[in-house]
């Protein structure tokens, strides 16, 4: 794994790109928008300070000086507040482009890296990378940031003024701020706060992760009446997180509390000060222009020290979001060649096959597996549950790529195409079907998107599902799945029969395509692939062997092995497991239930 050398905000930046203009102008922004907002405070000092110069005779106030210091602080405020919109404008919109140009780009390396990643971590861990971490980024690019800058300009132009008025004032505003600050540093930047983000993470992708579990079993959790308490992971997952949240806070609540306490009460500190030095020149009317002043200011400084504090506990979430974010960039994807070879011919070839999902040797699913697909020819794939039939299809896109061996379509080492080309030369249906959340056209239309309407209709006519479609409420224009309607399984089969058919690649894997059909829908379904499979190389993983009889090759698996491969009646002829295999599937063909032998039982008992 490749290690970045950036880290937290800097590799923020590094993800913003061409886009780091624009947070640097609102950057700026930000900065003047602070420096301006000081202003109204110096009009502040300046005409208490006049005033008090003339307290004794009123008369002698300058006037127009007055008004001058009025003018210039609603001037500073006015254009203190149209800084901090247009630099919250590029924030925004900074914010917000870097919010696309992450989730694209995490959208497109999450369809470069193999299944095997998305079998190690779940789908809800994987939802909250890209949702809830990338949010977080787009919202502190956007608010906090500008904030961030703005707030710490703010408290270095306080403190410059406040020294420069009066140094032992300062002293005695800044000590306590110091204080207040050590009392809880763990919990800002400590490791302790980096160990807990990191526990806080991990215990929000878990419950992501459970609730998506949670949901989609929810039949079964209805059916065997449960609850969530009954849905152990789901519920540990809540548990943990709130043990986990309840000893967060235990751990910094008297960091916290003696911070904000020292913050809010920091005349207490300093007005101590000011009158033991006031007493000693009572008649100096500069030192308690400046007493005053600091009475002003002081209570003024909480706010950006509060808002500077949140900001850094933010700012370690945010690091951590960065983190999480690179370390799905840092998966590896399958590797892309150089130059990408065409095949002449769509014969698809295996030559001494061995794979295992963890790249071990010892842990091999497959073994030695060679045969070839002939175009134009059936080839049928056959045996126990477990025994590859589906490892062998998932090979051939490159879902995975093999331990040893090769895997070539024509000519060509499929590891010498690229992800496109060879993806624009397979079609699959695949036993348990994927319909998006739209429209029943646009579910077709994936299949080839640049195809014509008139293209889409003719791949339904021949997938047969063209009649069913016109019934729905909204015909192809129906939506479905979420907030819509929900096909069968057999009508959502020739979806995506129909979704094939328009992309018409030469070669065709049909994973137990007919599993979910009805006797009338099967039949539709078999009209439907002898259209489909017309002079392309077709591979076929079936249960129902009676549907693969005429298949001009069956490979017969067993234990990740080929046991045998023949004709249908060549295999019969030779027995073996594919004979035993077609005598229990007969069997289990003729298999009902015999009242009689319930009324039988029924009456010895």
């Amino acid at each position: 794994m490749k290690s970045r050398s950036k880290q937290g905000i800097a590799r923020l930046l590094e993800l913003a790109g061409e886009k780091k203009s624009l947070l640097i102008w609102s950057g700026v922004l930000s900065a003047g928008s602070v420096m301006m907002m000081l202003v109204p405070y110096l009009s502040v000092y300046f005409v208490m300070a006049e005033l008090l110069r003339h307290a004794s005779d009123i008369s002698g106030v300058d006037g127009p000086y007055v008004i001058r210091w009025a003018v210039w602080g609603v001037s500073g405020m006015v254009i203190g507040y149209f800084l901090m919109y247009v630099g919250g404008m590029f924030s925004h919109i900074a914010a917000f482009r870097i919010l696309y140009g992450i989730r694209v780009k995490l959208s497109d390396h999450l369809g470069k890296l193999p299944l095997g990643y998305f079998n190690k971590n779940a789908t809800g861990k994987i939802k909250k990378n890209v949702e809830m971490d990338v949010e977080r980024i787009e919202l502190f690019i956007a608010h906090q940031l500008p904030d961030l800058i703005s707030t710490a300009v703010m408290i270095v132009a306080m403190l410059v003024t406040m020294f420069a008025l009066n140094v032992w004032f300062a002293l005695a505003c800044v000590i306590p701020l110091l204080i207040g600050f050590a009392s809880q540093f763990s919990m800002m930047a400590g490791q302790k706060a980096k160990a807990g983000l990191r526990e806080y993470f991990d215990a929000l992708e878990n419950i992501n992760a459970s609730a998506i579990q949670y949901a989609r079993g929810m039949p079964s959790i209805k059916m065997f009446g449960q609850t969530v308490r009954s849905f152990r992971k789901f519920h540990a997952d809540i548990v943990r997180y709130r043990d986990f949240s309840l000893h967060y806070a235990d751990n910094f609540q008297n960091g916290y509390v003696s911070f904000k306490t020292i913050v809010l009460s920091l005349s207490t500190f300093f007005l101590p000060v000011g009158l033991f030095l006031l007493s000693g020149d009572p008649d100096n009317v500069a030192f308690a222009v400046t007493l005053m002043f600091f009475l002003v200011l002081a209570p003024g400084i909480a706010t950006p020290v509060f808002k500077l504090n949140n900001l850094a506990s933010t700012l370690n979430v945010i690091v951590e979001g960065v983190r999480r974010i690179d370390r799905i960039f840092a998966e590896k994807p399958i590797p892309e060649p150089k130059y990408s070879y065409k095949p002449s011919s769509y014969d698809v070839q295996f030559q001494e096959v061995c794979f295992s999902y963890s790249g071990q040797d010892d842990a091999d699913v497959l073994h030695g597996i060679s045969f070839t697909a002939r175009q134009g020819e059936i080839t049928a794939l056959v045996g126990p549950s477990g025994s590859g039939k589906s490892t062998i299809a998932q090979l051939i896109p490159r879902f995975w790529d093999v331990r040893r061996g090769s895997i070539t379509i024509g000519d060509v080492e499929i590891r010498n195409m690229r992800t496109s080309d060879l993806m624009d030369t397979l079609s699959f249906v695949f036993q348990d079907t994927f319909l998006f959340s739209d429209t029943v056209y646009n579910n077709i239309a994936a299949g080839r998107p640049g195809a014509s309407p008139e293209e889409v209709y003719a791949a339904a006519r021949a997938a047969q599902c063209h009649t069913f479609i016109e019934r729905l409420p909204d015909g192809y224009r129906t939506r479905i799945g979420a907030g819509g309607l929900y096909l069968s399984g057999g009508e959502e089969q020739r979806i995506s029969v129909a979704r094939a058919i328009l992309k018409n690649a030469p070669i065709l894997v049909l994973d137990e395509a007919t599993a979910y059909a009805d006797p009338e829908n099967e039949y539709q379904m078999q009209l439907a692939l002898r259209e489909l499979i017309k002079g392309k190389t077709v591979l076929i993983i079936a249960h129902r062997l009676a549907t693969i009889c005429e298949a001009n090759q069956i490979i017969v698996l067993q234990d990740g092995r080929i046991d045998d491969s023949g004709t249908h009646h060549e295999l019969l002829s030779r027995g073996g497991l594919y004979k035993t295999m077609w005598d229990a599937y007969r069997m289990s063909a003729e298999w009902q239930i015999d009242r009689a032998v319930e009324r039988k039982e029924a009456s010895a008992t």
